[in-house]
């Protein structure tokens, strides 16, 4: 609850290295990640949510768990990772955790083009949105 009713680096970075953009048609969120990256680290980190109170709080805890990281060390920032930050989701929102990762991989791959730089792991990201069934919580 604490990062749907205070959550952090919310916002643009007007330079960023990367931005992601990702959104589910079936609940509405759209979710925009910024980060700046400086030899290979991130120092700052951004999000824009359009969505329900779990969204909000998945992207903040996103934005959070990669500031300091090395680029590679985003990769394991995955939605179980967020989701266990925040103590987990209720099982009709775990779609919002997966949004997250699913941004911030967008984000390491607009990075990845406009950089030239290739990071080891990241695939290019899909073009049909995430749908999570139920039983894949």
């Amino acid at each position: 609850m604490d990062h749907f009713t205070s959550p952090r680096n919310v916002g643009e970075i007007e330079d960023a290295s990367g931005v992601g953009t990702v959104g589910n048609a079936k609940c509405g969120d759209i979710m925009k990640i910024f980060l700046k990256i400086e030899n290979d680290t991130v120092t700052d980190a951004k999000f824009k949510t359009f969505g329900c109170g779990a969204a909000v709080a998945t992207s903040s805890m996103a934005t959070e768990l990669v500031k300091g990281k090395q680029v590679h060390d985003v990769l394991s920032v995955t939605n179980k990772a967020v989701m266990e930050a925040l103590d987990g989701l209720p099982p009709e929102k775990v779609h919002c955790s997966c949004l997250a990762e699913e941004a911030l991989q967008a984000a390491l791959w607009d990075y990845s083009q406009k950089s030239n730089v290739h990071i080891e792991g990241l695939n290019p990201p899909s073009d049909t949105e995430h749908e999570l069934e139920e039983d894949d919580e």
